[in-house]
């Protein structure tokens, strides 16, 4: 196995010491204007095509472009999945220098790249009920670790993410049912006493860096013509020897595939089920 010790200079992003304590701290990190507008207009005229366009990509994204599918934003515009095994804009984002640099600088030990995605989240589109990233990734030892880039503004009002302070310090929860008429997934987590959510508001190339215990979630967009395009990754520490086994390949930041083991299916709930795999994140 190679070292763990991450190459501080391959995307040339520094953390300072403040940024490494408030994360610490808190379990996330916002690193503000991280791509530049260029960037995040490259990924959008990717996915805005795609999205008017609605021609399915198999296993990735299936949209209904029926009568009935209209009347829902999240069955018209879903989540894409696994973009970067598709899509070389997607590729190249996911294995970003900055992100290598960020995660790496996080996690204090070389990242791997285990997902990538990108949410719509048109008008009128439901959140997903607060919940813990790595119930659903399954990294043992240590947890994954989101990379999540706005391409539109993310605030309250259209849906953006709400983050629970702290509690990274937490074990993975067996969630409870979640309201279905307010979150498109049905796990909730709720935070401890005295614990509250608070907004993450980002700009276009804003990224929202968090743990894999962090509760966290979104309400509906209830805006009137306001998307929430983001861009989300996942990644996990080098030491990690299990995920899932539906995130594989895994992917070092060189572009090379990489082995772990496949979850062993023990988990908070007891023997978990495959649907709690792909149930999603974010």
């Amino acid at each position: 196995m190679v070292a763990t010790t991450p190459n501080p200079t391959k995307g040339g992003y520094t953390l300072t010491p403040e940024q490494i304590a408030s994360y610490d701290r808190d379990g996330f990190l916002i690193v503000r204007g991280l791509f530049n507008p260029d960037e995040v207009k490259e990924i959008r005229g990717r996915y805005e095509q795609l999205g008017r366009e609605g021609k399915p990509i198999p296993g990735h994204w299936e949209p209904d472009l029926s009568p009935e599918g209209s009347k829902d934003p999240l069955k018209r515009y879903p989540r894409v999945l696994m973009t970067h095994r598709f899509d070389p804009v997607a590729m190249k984002y996911f294995l970003d220098p900055r992100n290598h640099d960020i995660v790496a600088g996080l996690l204090r030990e070389e990242p791997i790249g285990t997902q990538s995605m990108v949410y719509f989240k048109p008008p009128g589109a439901k959140g997903q009920a607060l919940h813990q990233d790595n119930f659903y990734l399954h990294v043992k030892p240590g947890s994954c670790m989101a990379s999540w880039l706005a391409i539109d503004p993310s605030t309250p009002e259209n849906g953006g993410l709400f983050v629970v302070p702290g509690t990274h310090k937490l074990d993975v929860a067996c969630p409870e049912l979640a309201d279905e008429n307010v979150s498109f997934t049905t796990h909730l987590v709720r935070p401890p006493a005295g614990a509250k959510p608070i907004p993450a508001t980002l700009a276009p190339g804003d990224t929202l860096f968090f743990h894999g215990s962090v509760i966290h979630g979104s309400e509906p967009n209830r805006s009137k013509d306001q998307w929430r395009l983001s861009f989300i990754c996942h990644y996990m520490p080098w030491s990690a020897q299990q995920i899932s086994q539906w995130f594989f390949p895994l992917l070092t930041f060189d572009g090379k595939t990489i082995e772990r083991h496949a979850h062993d299916g023990g988990g908070p709930c007891g023997t978990e089920k495959s649907a709690f795999f792909v149930e999603g994140v974010h």
